[in-house]
């Protein structure tokens, strides 16, 4: 497996240059991604806990890991990245965002769908998954920052 760090939730999809505000790949905002080698580690640190929050909020609503070790050495034999430091539910999704197409059986990998969603395919689950992600980090956006932004700009023309 790489062993080098993961040093930024980009994921090579990157829509924020078509002018969305946030990234359809990685669900950073805009200002983030373009920000992103000026932060420090605080901020950075942020950026990650945020979507690691939001990430788990929709995972752990669809599935449970509930062996994250076997969970961990699967993704290492696959050679699936993955954030240590992350919660297991983050890994999940991983595996499932790399390997829909190709995994036959779940529960070998730590993992079991909650009933609501066994009838569902993983490729199915997985852009389930991706697109209520992007709509909890649009919301959070329109939410928490987009305000500031109106705020900011009105107190430099005032």
């Amino acid at each position: 497996m790489p062993k080098q760090l993961i040093k930024t939730p980009c994921i090579g999809l990157c829509s924020t240059v078509y002018g969305d505000l946030v990234c359809r790949g990685c669900k950073r905002f805009h200002h983030e991604v373009v920000n992103w080698n000026l932060y420090g580690e605080d901020e950075k640190r942020a950026v990650w806990q945020r979507l690691e929050t939001l990430l788990v909020q929709v995972v752990a609503a669809k599935l449970e890991v509930f062996d994250p070790h076997l969970l961990r050495h699967q993704l290492q034999q696959r050679q699936i990245r993955f954030v240590e430091r992350q919660s297991p539910y983050c890994w999940a999704y991983q595996l499932i965002a790399r390997g829909a197409r190709l995994i036959q059986q779940l529960d070998a990998y730590g993992i079991v769908l909650l009933p609501e969603f066994r009838d569902s395919s993983l490729p199915q689950l997985r852009d389930a998954i991706d697109r209520e992600y992007f709509l909890l980090s649009e919301a959070h956006y329109q939410r928490y920052i987009a305000p500031l932004f109106l705020v900011e700009g009105a107190e430099s023309r005032g």
